[in-house]
């Protein structure tokens, strides 16, 4: 059975950091090309980063310079660090991952992921 399982969300001040982790059970998580999506209330599910088994990284244009997905293999985590938090990166994230390496499908693409967490609220206040 595959778990995600995600952890790190909180309230922060405006300009304050953040470090979400993902655990991934039940898939070889070398293999698994994972990410990180948010979903505020009222809006769309939006992509925020990805990672490729061979480590390739990729991130929405709003996060660039301020958000750095990371994992550790020995650990089976994904990390998202996010530095300079504003009130507009307010929302649930959520971590995926997906078992199958080749799937024709972008990056930023929900439907590209099989496997969602939960979860995890990050609240920005102002």
């Amino acid at each position: 059975q595959v778990q995600v399982v995600e952890s790190g969300g909180g309230l922060v001040q405006a300009g304050g950091s953040l470090r979400l982790s993902c655990t991934l059970s039940g898939l070889t998580f070398a293999d698994a090309p994972m990410g990180w999506f948010r979903q505020a209330p009222g809006k769309e599910r939006e992509a925020v980063s990805g990672i490729t088994p061979g480590g390739t990284t990729y991130y929405a244009e709003s996060m660039k310079g301020r958000f750095t997905i990371s994992r550790d293999k020995a650990k089976n985590t994904l990390y998202l660090q996010m530095n300079s938090l504003q009130p507009e990166d307010t929302a649930m994230y959520f971590c995926t991952a997906d078992d199958f390496v080749d799937r024709a499908l972008p990056w930023d693409y929900p439907g590209r992921y099989k496997y969602w967490g939960q979860g995890t609220q990050v609240t920005v206040s102002s």
